[in-house]
């Protein structure tokens, strides 16, 4: 029977408000939890590190934050003390987030906490402090702290930080090795945390024994890309700068990316070859700066066959029309910031001490309190003690006279007797 047209009872309507307040309240019992949630969940991605009540000491948040007055401070403003205070004003709990975000070396922060309790001690370590007290195994990363701890050095004696401070070892890993034409080593650098400070200490030696780095023609390339770098007092806006004047014009080469050099072999009509020149290593400094990098060296590169006599011509014309003033005009940058001839194929060891093969690797790295050679601004190879700091060792063919003064060549100079380099399987 239906039951359309039928009045409820008195019992049938309370039954009903009954299940309706039951479904209500039910509603609002996990609408609240739901918001408890929420707001749980919204204050963890603020830090969660500041929401852990774990007491182990291996959170990287909490051995950030130091004691006493200075645990109301988050790491941004411990940051921000470190890079306006003087070295020697800071406290445990600085010293703490500059190593964590400044330096990106949170794996040390929990020795660093236990050992270093103010700038003034940070300033006093040496290399086998950092080796045995804070437990830093890797030598490219004591090298590091070594270097950027020199740089804070100056600040206390009045000088400003240096503009490699500017590059950190991200920007070095993938914008800088991508602009050389190196983008396969990427790993290798950003593992081994190499900054600009570093970057401008490696020699060959270091490519090849640390970075794994074999073939000689990517470690001129590496080598050339630094120099570019020290000609420029490692700035990256003047860099910057000096390429996009060029993007659109064939000019100043000097300072050409891989990848507008790419984009030059395309504009050559040869852009069948262009592909050729990924990860070689070729970019504008090593056209302009190498002097055994020609024409046939460009065209084994480019893989362009021996028997394409017509193409090649029209290679040697080009590069002719693109290198030819280039050359002069880096040379004229050269003398001027008193550099010699290019290229500065010097880089003595930056850390002032005689390699050897026996040495002990902290013996061969040095003290922390020995002077490690950077780029500060108005950098000169030869401004300090008269001795000669510039990048590289002779390299190619270089006048007799400028031979005759080179000093000479340890065996641990980056490049060492190469006559030439012939490009193979790059």
């Amino acid at each position: 029977m239906s039951t359309r047209g039928i009045p409820l009872t008195g019992k049938s309507l309370e039954d009903l408000e009954e299940a309706k307040r039951k479904k209500k309240k039910e509603k609002m019992g996990l609408g609240s939890l739901s918001r408890v949630f929420a707001r749980g969940k919204q204050r963890k991605s603020l830090d969660p590190g500041l929401f852990d009540d774990s007491d182990s000491l291996s959170s990287p948040t909490r051995l950030s934050l130091s004691d006493g007055s200075e645990d109301q401070l988050d790491r941004l403003q411990q940051v921000e003390l470190a890079r306006t205070t003087p070295m020697s004003l800071w406290r445990a709990g600085t010293v703490q987030a500059w190593l964590e975000v400044v330096m990106a070396m949170p794996m040390y922060i929990r020795t660093c906490s236990e050992n270093v309790k103010s700038g003034k001690v940070l300033l006093g370590l040496t290399d086998e402090d950092l080796e045995l007290g804070l437990g830093v195994s890797n030598l490219m990363h004591r090298r590091k702290l070594r270097l950027a701890i020199e740089d804070y050095r100056d600040v206390e004696n009045g000088r400003g930080l240096s503009k490699a401070a500017d590059m950190d070892h991200h920007w070095v890993a993938k914008a800088w090795l991508s602009d050389v034409g190196l983008p396969q080593y990427s790993q290798a650098f950003h593992n081994h945390l190499i900054d600009g400070r570093v970057l401008n200490s490696l020699t060959r030696r270091d490519l090849e024994r640390h970075l794994n780095i074999t073939k000689k023609f990517h470690q001129v390339s590496l080598l050339l890309g630094i120099e570019l770098l020290q000609l420029l007092h490692f700035d990256k806006e003047a860099l910057q700068a000096r390429r996009i004047q060029c993007e659109h014009h064939n000019v100043d080469p000097l300072v050409w990316t891989m990848h507008r050099v790419m984009k030059w072999i395309r504009d050559i009509d040869l852009k069948e070859f262009a592909e050729s020149l990924l990860n070689s290593g070729v970019h504008g400094a090593v056209m302009v700066l190498d002097p055994t990098f020609n024409t046939d060296t460009m065209a084994t590169v480019l893989g362009i066959s021996s028997s394409k006599h017509m193409v090649r011509r029209h290679l040697v014309e080009e590069m002719k029309t693109l290198i030819g003033q280039s050359s002069v005009d880096a040379k004229q940058e050269y003398e001027h910031l008193g550099l010699g001839t290019p290229p500065v194929l010097l880089r003595q060891n930056s850390l002032g001490r005689p390699p050897t093969s026996t040495a002990r690797h902290t013996d061969e790295e040095g003290s922390l309190r020995r002077r490690a050679v950077k780029p500060p601004a108005g950098f000169s190879p030869k401004a300090r003690n008269g001795r000669d700091l510039s990048c590289h060792s002779s390299y190619g063919s270089l006048p007799r006279e400028v031979r005759d003064h080179t000093p000479p060549r340890a065996e641990g100079s980056p490049i060492r007797g190469y006559t030439s380099i012939e490009v193979t399987n790059v």
